[in-house]
């Protein structure tokens, strides 16, 4: 089964989608979240989010979605803190997070293809909220 990571810099935010996305996923989905620093601050933490990436894993891959620009700098150093084996499944969706990781969420409930649930994540960016 794909995992979900959901970076954030609150963890407030994070925990928030994971609530968010958990009432649509399947039972045995991981969604994880990695928000804040270690210390409970406003920020992201590579460390945190490579251990999120770990806990995610299952196999089939991990997609990762971040909130802002410096939450995907600390997410890249975190895939380089992984062994080539997690680092090759794990990847970032270009995907708002909130959006994004609910489609991705439908999406490896019913798909265990990181390209399908990727896509699905990133197909959002194009989507009207109001006509």
């Amino acid at each position: 089964m794909i995992g979900i990571v959901i970076v954030s810099h609150s963890s407030k935010i994070a925990d928030g989608v994971v609530e968010l996305c958990s009432q649509m996923a399947h039972k045995n989905l991981k969604i994880i979240p990695a928000g804040g620093t270690k210390d409970g601050a406003i920020g992201t933490d590579s460390i945190k989010i490579s251990e999120a990436i770990i806990k995610a894993d299952e196999g089939d891959g991990v997609l990762i979605l971040v909130d802002l620009g410096s939450a995907i700098l600390n997410t890249e150093m975190a895939l380089d803190f992984l062994h080539d084996t997690i680092k090759k499944r794990a990847i970032i969706a270009d995907a708002p997070i909130v959006e994004g990781s609910i489609a991705a969420t439908v999406q490896a409930s019913i798909s265990n293809s990181i390209e399908e649930v990727k896509l699905a994540a990133e197909e959002v960016n194009g989507f009207k909220k109001i006509n």
